[in-house]
């Protein structure tokens, strides 16, 4: 009991100045301390086991965002996508495995859309230029880069999963499906459409991780996820720019909210410490959280509505515009087991850190939601920008 008492005020001040910590090795150290030597090798074999797995549940929202996608599809298209449903759910963040592997693809998660403000009298968002030639025009292919190209992404993903299945490639058909409704997921994120993406612009650094995932964990099953059936996008690329709109929209909510109820909250009532997989995390409370969620009045439910039914949207005029394949016949083409091998092997090269990109959702890491490995996604740094929009890139932060 004495070690007990010792362990949690000592873990307490641990935490004040770090942003992760096994609980395990704390109280080992304690034992120590106190003399039980043996039950301090106990505790060390037991924390060198556990902490050979990290966990990995943040990737809740997109996973669910795809799976629930294909009950929204027509009988041509449902058995197809049902059949590899299990693929298209856990392969959903595949996005977020590439962005360190892969050159250009940070980007493509997000678009900080208030760095132009000050060009369009803060309007940047109902301005900017639709269509991705007109905004090259305008901005330099690597200016619009180095602050997202999420509704643009969109719209170059479509054309390519359109491609897919006039190809009848099932293995592409799958793989950008996935890939796809991530980003759309992306984009009806508010914290997406930010230069202030985790709030450290505005002293909230966390809040990514809270209102994209600790919510939608604590409260999704609250939500009507029930979208109706998938429809025709007339346009696709002003598609995108909707989701994008509405979720800029909310952004200021997002924000104000949580700094009026932490005004309201002392330190040890917004925060918590949880065990997730034998690691401690430092998160938003329960009652903290509640008392967000009710403020935003159904936000959070909002926009996974949106991303839900635009992702099956997208998946069903790509259909339709590559002539309505019969899919059915494209179902033995390949089996489960042999594009997750595939997968995998390409998984490897991911796990390679070639590029360096800058915290997005991983910047919760150092308060308030925190994650051993942040799942969301991440912003290029600004390294990455090319000399050709050097100017254009300058004259934006005038």
């Amino acid at each position: 009991m004495q070690a007990r008492k010792y362990f949690s005020n000592f873990t307490n001040k641990l935490y004040e100045n770090s942003f992760l910590f096994p609980k395990n090795l704390v109280f080992m150290f304690w034992c120590l301390r106190l003399g039980s030597k043996i039950l301090a090798v106990i505790l060390f074999l037991g924390l060198s086991s556990s902490q050979k797995q990290a966990p990995q549940w943040g990737f809740f929202g997109h996973k669910k965002i795809n799976r629930l996608a294909v009950y929204c599809l027509p009988p041509e298209m449902i058995r197809f996508y049902k059949h590899y449903i299990t693929f298209l759910t856990e392969e959903a963040v595949n996005p977020d495995s590439r962005r360190y592997a892969v050159e250009g693809e940070a980007e493509k998660h997000y678009i900080d859309v208030d760095i132009y403000d000050h060009l369009y009298n803060d309007s940047a968002v109902y301005k900017l230029p639709r269509y991705w030639k007109d905004a090259v025009a305008q901005f330099t292919e690597d200016t619009l880069r180095a602050y997202g190209i999420v509704p643009w992404n969109i719209e170059k993903m479509k054309h390519e999963l359109t491609h897919a299945f006039e190809q009848r490639d099932v293995r592409r058909i799958l793989r950008l499906s996935a890939d796809l409704g991530h980003y759309i997921g992306d984009s009806n994120v508010p914290l997406h459409t930010t230069e202030n993406y985790n709030g450290q612009k505005t002293g909230q650094v966390g809040i990514h991780g809270f209102w994209e995932s600790r919510l939608p964990e604590l409260f999704s099953t609250e939500y009507d996820l029930f979208v109706g059936r998938a429809e025709y996008i007339k346009n696709t690329q002003l598609k995108a720019w909707e989701y994008v709109i509405n979720a800029h929209n909310a952004l200021d909510s997002v924000l104000r909210f949580e700094k009026e109820l932490t005004a309201q909250f002392p330190e040890d009532k917004k925060y918590v410490f949880e065990e997730r997989n034998r690691i401690t995390i430092r998160t938003y409370s329960r009652e903290f959280s509640k008392a967000y969620h009710e403020k935003l009045n159904g936000q959070v439910e909002r926009r996974f509505r949106a991303s839900i039914k635009g992702v099956a949207d997208f998946w069903y005029t790509c259909w339709v515009d590559a002539g309505q394949p019969d899919l059915n016949k494209l179902i033995d083409a390949l089996s489960n087991e042999e594009i997750q091998k595939e997968l995998e092997q390409e998984k490897e090269q991911w796990r390679q850190q070639k590029y360096q990109v800058r915290p997005h959702d991983n910047a919760a890491l150092y308060d308030g939601y925190l994650e051993y490995h942040s799942p969301c996604c991440f912003h290029t740094h600004q390294a990455n920008i090319g000399t050709f929009g050097q100017n254009r890139f300058k004259q934006l932060h005038k």
